[in-house]
């Protein structure tokens, strides 16, 4: 198709691409490029606050920035995503010309992955967001429209041998097919948890056994470039699911904190994971986003599809199988409308699910605007070039009382805060959301790659302390590093014993001065009896701090009254209470991954 542009804003960004020079900022004026239908809903690619067949739109520019980077033609081409999911329909008209070899069904052993049940439309939404083919006439278009795809429907045969291959570890050390070898594993998938889960992966071997993959293929696959795994944080802020029929919600609000903090599931305190959380269309946290120290980047995902905006994205095809099917009529796009006579797409896809595939579209534009990055410089790339969101989010502040009815405060998220490297960082966004053609003009002209990743051996520091009861100072215990390092996170091992261990807040304070909340209070850990049982915990808040000196872990006790939980079972609230109680911190343990300074 001959698409002729006269866009006065396009024809200043083709002649600076022209001159072989970095613009001083990508032109935010730059429009899409036509060439297909659905394009022009798809707020995440450009918001001019549209509705996204919804019945309202968000904010003009709450978006990824990319329009200038499709323009240049930088569109993912030579870089395959691995979408590890409930399977992907290989031959949907507008993902089958991305498709390459080397996907999976681990259920039935072919190199099909396309589901047979019309419920498991969710891989092939999230692969839509991540790399639908562009300018094909039908349709939208993918963050990265160029970019190969693979899949495996693993979420339905959870082996850990299908999990390995899944996750790019070659049976038998195979060869390296350099183009259809994935360098981003889309991981839209994760649990939540009433009780704490150890995290010291010498003590489990199925845990040491997945670590050790994902630092394998992190580090040395694609000749040593390496590849990134992309994890959602999760979409239990308000509640999450036990059963089809059992709920856990907080309690009147839950004091607008969390009911389960992303860091509490070992796949999200996973430094070799980029955990993000979801933004809206209004540029502002998705109402159900979990988030947590451990959350690095935020990417859009989306609300419901009804009241505003979620994602419009590739659905299972045909009006039988799917999210949008004959009669559904919740999105303006379902139903088997003009736009869409087929139902091949849908529009109320969200979830940090979206989110994940966002940012695995978006890692995958900027490996292929320069190939030989290193997965871990790109990671660095996005970081840095993020944009801060919601502004003047304050976090949450805790109000309690302890036994005696005294009323105290807890400052249990923050708001936006620099850290001593001078980056801002914020619970709900991480670093802040993804800003893609700014990425991307730093990957063209980048340098310095980063010296080679350092990681620590775990450092443990016997306690033996109690834990104050209902008080915002808490118990201190510090663990000095004599060796120089800069720092790309941080993980802690914590065990502690407590008879309410969602009481408890976990906090860890850098030699600069650094307060990251490592774990938040109030959250469901509603059936945990003993404590924190070597809970790990991952913080990316001292991104480019300086290890060296002493750091502080406080743990906080947050409640000396009574505290309350809702169970739903069957449609019915049952309120449980459970009684005061006091703790102990026995000890707790420390690693660093990060760099020497370049000589």
């Amino acid at each position: 198709m001959h698409v002729r542009i006269t866009s006065s804003a396009v024809m200043l960004a083709l002649a600076s691409l022209a001159s072989h020079a970095a613009p001083s900022a990508p032109d935010r004026s730059v429009p899409l490029l036509p060439g297909d239908p659905l394009v022009n809903q798809q707020w995440h690619l450009k918001n001019t606050g549209q509705n996204a067949f919804s019945k309202r739109g968000g904010v003009k520019g709450v978006d990824l920035n990319l329009a200038f980077t499709h323009l240049r033609g930088i569109r993912g081409i030579g870089t395959t995503i691995a979408v590890i999911d409930d399977g992907l329909e290989i031959k949907h008209p507008d993902l089958a010309a991305n498709i390459v070899p080397g996907s999976k069904n681990l259920v039935n052993g072919s190199n099909d992955p396309t589901p047979e049940s019309g419920g498991n439309g969710h891989g092939t939404a999230v692969a839509g967001i991540a790399a639908a083919v562009a300018f094909n006439g039908i349709g939208g278009r993918g963050i990265a429209p160029s970019a190969g795809l693979k899949g495996f429907n693993w979420l339905l045969a959870q082996t850990l041998d299908g999990w390995l291959l899944a996750h790019g570890k070659k049976p038998n050390g195979g060869p390296l097919e350099a183009f259809t070898d994935a360098r981003v594993f889309n991981q839209s998938y994760g649990s939540s948890t009433l009780t704490s889960v150890p995290g010291n992966p010498d003590q489990d071997i199925e845990l040491k056994t997945e670590e050790e993959t994902y630092e394998d293929v992190s580090r040395n696959s694609h000749w040593g470039r390496g590849a990134v795994f992309v994890k959602s944080a999760g979409n239990a802020y308000n509640s999450f699911r036990l059963s089809s029929t059992e709920v856990i919600l907080g309690y009147q609000g839950n004091n607008g904190l969390p009911v389960q903090d992303a860091n509490l599931s070992t796949d999200n305190n996973n430094y070799w994971n980029v955990v993000v959380s979801a933004l809206n269309a209004d540029g502002v946290r998705s109402s159900y986003s979990s988030v947590g120290a451990n959350v690095l980047l935020t990417a859009p995902g989306g609300e419901y599809g009804t009241d505003s905006p979620a994602m419009v994205t590739t659905d299972l095809s045909g009006c039988a199988r799917g999210y949008n099917v004959t009669g559904n009529t919740a999105n303006g796009l379902h139903g088997g409308t003009a736009l869409d006579p087929n139902c091949d797409y849908n529009g109320i896809m969200n979830g940090t699910s979206s989110a994940a595939p966002s940012t695995s579209g978006s890692f995958a534009l900027v490996m292929s605007a320069n190939p030989a990055l290193s997965a871990r410089d790109v990671r660095h790339i996005l970081i840095t070039t993020a944009r801060q969101v919601d502004a003047a989010q304050p976090g949450v502040t805790l109000a309690f009382k302890d036994k005696s009815g005294g009323a105290h405060s807890y400052q249990a998220i923050s708001g936006w805060q620099k850290n001593a490297a001078g980056l801002p960082f914020h619970q709900f966004y991480g670093f802040g959301l993804i800003n893609i053609d700014k990425a991307v003009e730093k990957a063209l002209f980048y340098s310095k790659p980063l010296p080679p990743l350092q990681k620590t051996r775990w450092q443990t520091v016997s306690a033996q302390a109690a834990i104050p009861d209902a008080d915002e100072r808490g118990v201190e215990s510090a663990y000095n590093q004599p060796d120089d390092l800069t720092v790309e996170a941080v993980q802690v091992l914590v065990d502690a014993e407590h008879g309410r261990a969602n009481d408890l807040a976990v906090e860890l304070i850098s030699p600069s001065g650094t307060r990251s909340v490592l774990l938040s209070p109030r959250t469901a850990l509603v059936a945990e009896t003993y404590g924190l049982n070597q809970q790990r915990l991952l913080s990316n808040q001292f991104y480019g701090e300086q290890a060296k000196g002493q750091w502080r872990l406080r743990v906080i006790d947050t409640n000396g009254a009574e505290y309350q939980y809702v169970y739903r079972a069957n449609g019915q609230n049952n309120v449980y209470s459970l009684p005061n109680a006091e703790g102990k911190l026995k000890s707790w343990s420390i690693r660093f991954f990060g760099h020497r300074s370049a000589a």
